[in-house]
């Protein structure tokens, strides 16, 4: 993964910002990307979204950012000849700091919204196909991971709830 903060140019009008360049994304990230599908989210305090990925040749990359609002952002490897296979890595993405972070194939992705309300932007690599999506439960023992809201104050889908833990799930 890669955690983009982008140079915001700002005056009394407001700001400016560049999100995506693929000349400029390729000569820093060493590879080029074609995204071919953006989605936008929408969801109040609480709202947890994952950990979701898609498998096989539907896999996707992802270039997340948030344009209202906060979220804490968490990324899993899944991929197992990673040397950080079956380890996350979370930040916080917000309007206010406009970073963005660039989810690879083979990592389940999910997030929590911090604040009020948010606004969630993605960029991404494939196309969504329902019948090679997957996930790990939010609550994984493995993982532990703190959402940094208590767990009575999480809104969480049945679908995410039932996922399985890690190492329960296909690898890629």
């Amino acid at each position: 993964m890669l955690l983009i903060e982008p140079k915001v140019f700002g005056d009394d009008r407001g700001y400016f910002f560049e999100s995506f360049n693929a000349k400029t994304w390729e000569e820093a990230a060493g590879f080029s990307v074609n995204f071919v599908q953006d989605n936008q989210a929408f969801s109040g305090r609480g709202v947890l979204r994952g950990l979701h990925y898609q498998t096989g040749n539907a896999a996707q990359a992802k270039l997340v950012r948030v344009l209202q609002g906060e979220v804490l952002d968490v990324v899993v490897d899944l991929r197992e000849d990673s040397p950080t296979s079956g380890q996350y890595y979370k930040c916080r993405l917000s309007a206010e700091n406009k970073h963005q972070l660039f989810v690879p194939r083979g990592f389940a992705h999910g997030y929590v919204v911090l604040s009020e309300t948010a606004e969630f932007f993605y960029k991404c690599d494939n196309f969504y196909a329902k019948n090679k999506e997957g996930g790990i439960r939010y609550d994984c023992p493995k993982l532990n991971i703190d959402w940094e809201i208590e767990q009575q104050y999480l809104i969480v889908a049945e679908r995410d709830k039932n996922f399985p833990s890690l190492g329960d799930h296909l690898r890629f």
